[in-house]
């Protein structure tokens, strides 16, 4: 139950974060019953591995982001705040809250910390102003606008201008980085017919660097067949309208022409990771990510815990598997279903990535792999499985066959425009 003692609300569990670790979190407490606020900096559910395929017109934003308050609709224990927490009390177990309304204070007696993290530039923090990044769902719709003007423009451009307008740069060659790269290959060929240049920029000497091995060679050379430029070990050193500056680990500069530029190399833990490690003491990696405990409790305070892509344990994977089974990991012991300080144990159900269509690799240990169909083909069912709702996964499907089997983008039919609309050329020279 919560209830207001001098102007500061009581719950009984505060969950800040309304990611796969934050939603698994709250279903494992509904099961028994556990009241909890649930506070949320936007009022969707952001399903983010999808997405570039928003960027890319494969699916409309609204297929992976379902309001927060319909998936928790049946949960009698759920409220679901919309705000932003902006100061914590770590010994009074009070936090803030800044809502449209003004801030609000509750006193929790857990709090699960869930916010994931933000993309990193490597201390380049001009580089955010000249790329386009995939963690929002606006910056998903910026992509999308960009994209769908340079082809628009390009298709009445003349040569050089249509060359420059038609190169697109992709940092990072994780599964996002190389998703990306090949979806832009796939549009400019099925949906708008037309040749485009396509670089992939890795600093690590292989594709999808996890997955290592077969894997890595078979996703570098089904981009290569593909037509994307695949540069290994190789860094960015400098973004400029329309150029990207790079140089490989021998020391050999070049630079490419490129009128997009996306962004999908590295993260960091985001604000409220800093204010928990203020507020406790514990500490951070170079990232910002919290050095929990093997229980994810956050330094000494055992009423406080801290999952996902905001922490670091034992060198777990930061995706959405681990954060989910975090998640219910630390409802289980707030529940009274485990122990008090029973350490989380991560179970890898294995990795998978799409390069393009009906290409994939998938990884579930170091013995069972698959490419190819087969492994695409296990791509769609299992994030068909996590999608939230059945409407959501029969769009999905609908749009998938559209785009994957057709030449049509379901996304590009979508009226909704990006809260900052996408940045013109002078902009950029600008910033």
């Amino acid at each position: 139950m919560q209830h207001v003692d001098a102007g500061i609300e009581t719950a009984e569990v505060v969950i800040v974060g309304s990611g796969f670790g934050g939603l698994a979190a709250a279903k494992q407490l509904s099961k028994s019953g556990v009241n909890y606020v649930l506070i949320s900096s936007t009022p969707e559910h952001l399903f983010q591995p999808l997405l570039y395929q928003v960027a890319t017109g494969v699916l409309p934003s609204t297929d992976i982001a379902p309001p927060i308050a319909g998936i928790l609709h049946r949960h009698k224990g759920a409220d679901v705040r919309l705000g932003k927490v902006v100061d914590i009390d770590a010994e009074d177990a009070v936090l803030t809250y800044e809502t449209a309304d003004g801030p609000r204070r509750i006193r929790y007696g857990s709090l699960i910390a869930a916010t994931g993290a933000n993309q990193s530039y490597f201390g380049r923090d001009d580089f955010a102003r000249k790329t386009f990044s995939l963690k929002t769902i606006d910056d998903a719709k910026r992509l999308r606008a960009q994209i769908e003007r340079v082809f628009t423009e390009a298709a009445t451009a003349d040569p050089d201008s249509r060359e420059r307008l038609l190169s697109f740069v992709v940092v990072g060659a994780g599964p996002t980085g190389v998703e990306v790269a090949g979806q832009l290959k796939e549009l400019a060929k099925r949906h708008y017919h037309q040749e485009i240049s396509v670089s992939l920029v890795e600093g690590a000497p292989a594709v999808l660097p996890p997955f290592g091995g077969s894997l890595s060679e078979y996703a570098r050379e089904s981009l290569a067949r593909n037509g994307v430029e695949v540069l290994l070990d190789t860094f960015v050193t400098d973004i400029e309208a329309g150029k990207v500056t790079v140089k490989t680990k021998d020391g050999v500069e070049r630079g490419i022409g490129a009128e997009t530029v996306v962004w999908s190399a590295g993260v960091q833990a985001g604000g409220f990771a800093r204010l928990l490690a203020e507020a406790t003491g514990c500490e951070t990696d170079r990232a910002g990510r919290l050095l929990i405990n093997p229980d994810c409790t956050v330094g000494g305070h055992a009423d406080i815990y801290a999952i996902g892509d905001m922490t670091s344990l034992n060198g777990y994977p930061g995706q959405s598997p681990t954060a989910m089974q975090e998640g219910r990991h630390v409802a289980d012991i707030i529940r009274r279903k485990k122990q008090p300080g029973t350490p989380f144990v991560y179970w890898d159900k294995g990795s998978m990535a799409v390069i393009s269509r009906f290409s994939a690799v998938t990884k579930l240990n170091d013995k069972v792999k698959f490419t190819g169909f087969i492994a695409w083909m296990a791509w769609l069912a299992v994030h068909l499985f996590y999608l939230v709702g059945f409407r959501n996964r029969f769009v999905a499907v609908v749009s998938w066959l559209v785009a994957f089997i057709g030449t049509g983008r379901p996304g590009f039919a979508e009226t909704e425009k990006p809260t900052a609309a996408p940045r013109s050329d002078s902009e950029r020279r600008a910033a």
